[in-house]
Parts: structure tokens; C-alpha cells; sequence
């Protein structure tokens, strides 16, 4: 196998919250089937579902690989996929979803005797895909001011957050929206992930003939692929194209993900798991239309 995409890459935690149903009950025993084909010891899946029913995400009953697992209300939360962040990242692929040219600014004051939720603040914005203009000042294209207040609300610092949005907006005198992007985002780090994704989209291709033949493998295929479109994403700020060289490698990667989706999709007979039905509500509506 490429040592890009090894198996080993695949924490424990993805491989729990990926299989377990948001509406059901799973067996231990596929837990631990996927798991020692993606090269965990029993040991390793064992303490990956102890420490999910430790943190109140999962339910246990029984023992081994004969017990059953269930998702708890706190983890179904938890895993519910973002849609309207991927939709969004469709609709801008598809042209759907033109900017409007405003800029969005949040700002926060917070304390040195709260640091936990100053650096839980900083964490949540550039996770909604803020960049840093100067300390406690942050900016996005995209209309995230709900998202900014439900963050605020809770970590408990609503009144130290204020938020804006501008058509004129000038950093360290330039003022063109394309220099502003390319100065505030890791726009190269972000389209040379978007690569690896590529890279490994053509591995799951070259090994879906053998999850024609096994359940088994299919489901290892989709958590690699899952697991690297996520590493490629996350990070992403999802600027609009207006701000980005063209072409862009997250418009390919993520087109070339939907259609390599599908086709693991087309080899189930019904999706079990979350995972699943997770990308399958997304991606193909989305994705495949471009």
C-alpha cells in the first residue's frame, strides 16, 4: 500500500465514532473486524470504545467482542455532520454561490484570568476559518456571525465579543480582496492538501475491485477516504473562488471525492454506518452535479 495513505494513519477515536450508528445499536465484533483490518490490535479498539464510554459518547452492554455498542444522544450530537459548511463548499465549486464582497470581523476582549475560554475562543474562530489580522481581530468572507454568537454563548463570553461586516477593508495598505486572502490564509498549504487528498482518492480507486468482493473492505476504503477528505477540509477556510487562484485544487479534489464516493456507495447493499450516510446525504447532491 502507499505509505501516504497507510492504514495505521486512522486514530482508534475515527474508527469508533465512524461505525457506530446514530440510530442503532452495532456489534462489538465489526469494531473489531474493521479495526484489525486497518492494523489495531483488539487492545486498541478496546480502549478506544472505553474511553467513548467514558466520556458518555457510547453505551456498552455485554462484553468483548460479543457486547453491543450504541451512540449516546451526547455523540450523535456531536457527529452530525455539518452540512451547510460542505453544501456551502459545493455551491462555491458549482458557482452557486457567488461573494457578495463583504468582509466579516469578529473582535474579543477576554481576560487573562479566563485564558481557557480566551484560547477556547481563538481555537473555535479559526476552526470556522478566521485568519488573524492583529491580536483578538478576526476576519472571514463567509456570513459566520452565527456561529461566532452560538460559540460565544458557550464558552460564556458574549459580552466580550463584538462582531462587524465591511466592503472597505484595507490590511497594511493593500486593499485588493485577492492580495488580502493570499496574505492572511496558508493558501498553498491548503491546495497541497488538497493534493494528498487526490493522491489518495487514486489509491481507494485502485483497490475498489476488491471491495466489490468484501463488505469488509469496502468499509476500510470508506474510512481512509473519509478520514483524508477530513484532513484535507478541516482546515480550509472556504474562501470563495473570487479570492482564489485558479484553478483551485479543492474544487478537483473535492469534485473527484463525490464521484469515487459514489462508487463506494454503489457497492453496499444498505448504509449501516453513520459514516455512510453521513458523506451519502452530502455529497452526491452536491458533488456530483458539477
Amino acid at each position: 500500500m502507499n505509505e501516504r495513505f497507510a492504514v495505521t494513519e486512522i486514530p482508534t477515536r475515527i474508527l469508533v465514532e465512524a461505525l457506530v450508528p446514530a440510530d442503532g445499536p452495532i456489534d462489538a465484533a465489526q469494531l473489531y473486524a474493521v479495526g484489525n483490518r486497518l492494523g489495531m490490535t483488539d487492545q486498541q479498539v478496546r480502549l478506544g470504545i472505553r474511553r467513548a464510554v467514558a466520556a458518555g459518547q457510547l453505551e456498552l452492554q455485554g462484553r468483548g467482542r460479543n457486547a453491543q455498542v450504541r451512540a449516546t444522544a451526547a455523540l450523535r450530537a456531536a457527529l452530525e455532520p455539518d452540512a451547510q459548511f460542505l453544501g456551502h463548499a459545493y455551491a462555491q465549486d458549482k458557482g452557486s454561490a457567488p461573494w457578495d464582497g463583504r468582509w466579516h470581523v469578529v473582535s474579543f476582549a477576554i481576560a487573562e484570568t479566563e485564558r481557557s475560554a480566551r484560547d477556547a475562543m481563538r481555537a473555535g474562530i479559526v476552526r470556522l476559518g478566521g485568519a488573524a489580522v492583529q491580536g483578538g481581530v478576526y476576519l472571514s468572507p463567509n456570513a459566520w456571525e452565527p456561529y461566532i454568537a452560538r460559540l460565544a454563548v458557550q464558552l460564556g463570553t458574549t459580552g466580550s465579543v463584538s462582531t462587524l461586516t465591511t466592503t472597505d477593508l484595507r490590511i497594511g495598505g493593500v486593499g485588493e480582496p485577492r492580495r488580502i486572502a493570499a496574505r492572511l490564509w496558508p493558501l498553498s498549504d491548503i491546495a497541497a492538501a488538497y493534493e494528498r487528498l487526490l493522491e489518495a482518492i487514486g489509491d481507494v480507486e485502485a483497490r475498489l475491485p476488491a471491495a466489490r468482493q468484501s463488505p469488509i473492505e469496502r468499509t476500510v476504503l470508506a474510512l481512509q477516504l473519509a478520514y483524508a477528505f477530513t484532513r484535507a477540509i478541516e482546515p480550509d477556510p472556504l474562501l470563495p473562488p473570487e479570492l482564489l487562484p485558479q484553478p483551485w485544487a479543492g474544487r478537483r479534489a473535492r469534485a473527484a471525492f463525490a464521484e469515487t464516493w459514489g462508487r463506494l456507495e454503489a457497492l453496499a447493499a444498505e448504509p449501516a454506518a453513520k459514516l455512510f450516510t453521513l458523506y451519502g446525504t452530502v455529497i452526491p447532491a452536491a458533488g456530483r452535479s458539477s
